[in-house]
């Protein structure tokens, strides 16, 4: 009885990382949705213009203190690596008035680009964001190549970005 039951963990485990395997292959990878939001200075801005750039998209509010705490690691990573190929996005949440992201944005002086979602479609079409920061790294052939719910381990995605930047993908 014993051994049946440890024979069935055993297949469901390797269920699992066989699911595993095709979802994190490069292959198995979940495009980037092709949005188009509006940026705070006015441009519309697709994410499909930036094809062939890694990108980070992170969603944001004003009044979430994790975003807050990001944004300086943001910052630095643009002064680093933007010069290479490297495309940072910032969406607002569609609860955050405009008004109040241009102040938070000029008082820390934010150098990537700052959208408004304003009817919530870019958050939507990422898979019904809800919680800040919520970020996504997106590769530049296009696909999702790490998700985060809160702040990021930014020693990953600078070392992720750079192994992007020197593969030429730019």
């Amino acid at each position: 009885m014993k051994s049946r039951e440890l024979l069935r963990a055993v297949l469901i485990l390797l269920v699992i990382a066989g699911l595993a395997y095709i979802w994190f292959t490069p292959s198995g990878l979940q495009r980037a949705p092709d949005i188009s939001v509006q940026t705070l200075t006015g441009p519309q801005q697709n994410l499909a213009d930036w094809q062939g750039k890694p990108v980070i998209l992170t969603f944001w509010a004003t009044t979430c203190s994790g975003c807050i705490k990001e944004m300086p690691h943001l910052v630095e990573l643009h002064q680093q690596l933007h010069s290479q190929g490297l495309e940072i996005l910032g969406i607002a949440m569609s609860y955050d008035p405009p008004n109040q992201v241009a102040t938070l944005v000029k008082a820390r002086k934010l150098p990537y680009t700052i959208a408004l979602d304003l009817d919530g479609k870019a958050a939507e079409a990422f898979g019904k964001i809800r919680l800040t920061p919520t970020t996504f790294l997106i590769s530049p052939d296009g696909k999702i190549v790490h998700k985060k719910i809160g702040e990021l381990d930014m020693n990953y995605i600078r070392t992720t970005i750079k192994q992007m930047l020197n593969n030429k993908n730019v």
